[in-house]
């Protein structure tokens, strides 16, 4: 990640948002499954764009709800708490009903990271049928991070099939694509290449037949955590963490990171990214989505507080002021 822009609100702000929440203009934010880029005096969010009526796609054995495919909005801040809208980062296509991002396909959880030696931004989706039986990762670029990002094709990462998914920018600038593979059951961790354009060979199996979702991955003292949820459909669940030396290297899961009333269902909601909270070591921003599957368009947000104690990550509800 890109050297974060100090901000001058406590870090207790950050975990209290708005119902709705709203951006500089009055209207809700749409950016669903977000991620967040700091680049030189601005935050960038990049998420979902869902709008319009939500259907039920029948004979999936599952409550496949779904909207007409909106492309990934994008939003700048310059301390976390106001959001100015800037548009549509990655349009939708509207005329080819084969392309990977056309209205009538799935496009999910868009995550940005900078190449600091191409100079580009570059992100990351799911990209999918409205079936769900695509399931393929697509990559798209651009100079500037509030776009427009050129689409740039998608692939399965060494013939594995994909479905939520999160990128992680280390230290080293190295960067890895991390995704629920094999029809969920496993996750797959995978170094991208140099450019971040494409996937490696060096790739790792984690949280075998575990069935794990919504990946959100940070690094703290040296160690690497993952933050993941099970997969029941719309539904809150127990969220789970697991822990590395290296990202490739063995993980070993824990149980559920949250504390209070309300940490069986992660307080409502589903993860999707871990901000560092910038003056703050310890502290991070854990963000989730509050689904509603019969209106996609009015599914809300939670800024939850993620709390190291020792190497342990704590994470408590929005209404939870002083941690236990």
């Amino acid at each position: 990640m890109q050297a974060a822009p100090a901000t001058a609100h406590p870090p207790q702000k950050l975990y209290h948002q708005a119902v709705p929440w709203l951006d500089t203009d009055g209207q809700p934010i749409n950016a669903h499954g977000a991620g967040i880029v700091a680049h030189q005096n601005a935050y960038y969010l990049y998420g979902e764009l869902k709008a319009g009526k939500t259907e039920l796609v029948p004979g999936q054995g599952w409550e496949c709800y779904r909207v007409p495919a909106g492309g990934v909005a994008c939003y700048s801040s310059h301390d976390l708490l106001n959001w100015h809208k800037e548009g549509v980062a990655l349009a939708p296509n509207t005329t080819d009903p084969h392309h990977d991002l056309h209205v009538s396909k799935v496009i999910e959880r868009p995550k940005v990271i900078y190449n600091d030696r191409t100079k580009l931004f570059v992100m990351w989706l799911h990209v999918d049928s409205e079936t769900y039986g695509y399931s393929q990762a697509g990559v798209a670029t651009s100079t500037s991070p509030t776009g427009p990002f050129q689409y740039q094709g998608s692939v399965q990462p060494n013939g594995q099939m994909v479905r939520d998914l999160t990128l992680f920018k280390d230290d080293d600038g190295r960067a890895y694509l991390i995704f629920a593979s094999e029809s969920n059951a496993t996750m797959h961790m995978v170094l991208l290449t140099d450019d971040y354009l494409a996937p490696t060979t060096q790739e790792k199996q984690i949280l075998v037949n575990q069935s794990r979702e919504a990946p959100a991955l940070f690094k703290y003292r040296g160690l690497y955590y993952l933050l993941t949820s099970g997969c029941t459909g719309w539904a809150p669940n127990a969220a789970t963490y697991a822990v590395a030396k290296t990202p490739l290297g063995e993980w070993r899961q824990h149980g559920n990171p949250c504390v209070g009333p309300g940490a069986a269902s992660t307080f409502g909601g589903q993860g999707t990214f871990v901000l560092p909270v910038p003056g703050h070591p310890s502290e991070f921003v854990f963000l989730t989505d509050r689904w509603n599957k019969t209106d996609l368009e009015a599914s809300q947000y939670a800024w939850l507080r993620l709390k190291m104690v020792g190497r342990r990550p704590r994470i408590y509800g929005a209404s939870q002021a002083q941690p236990r």
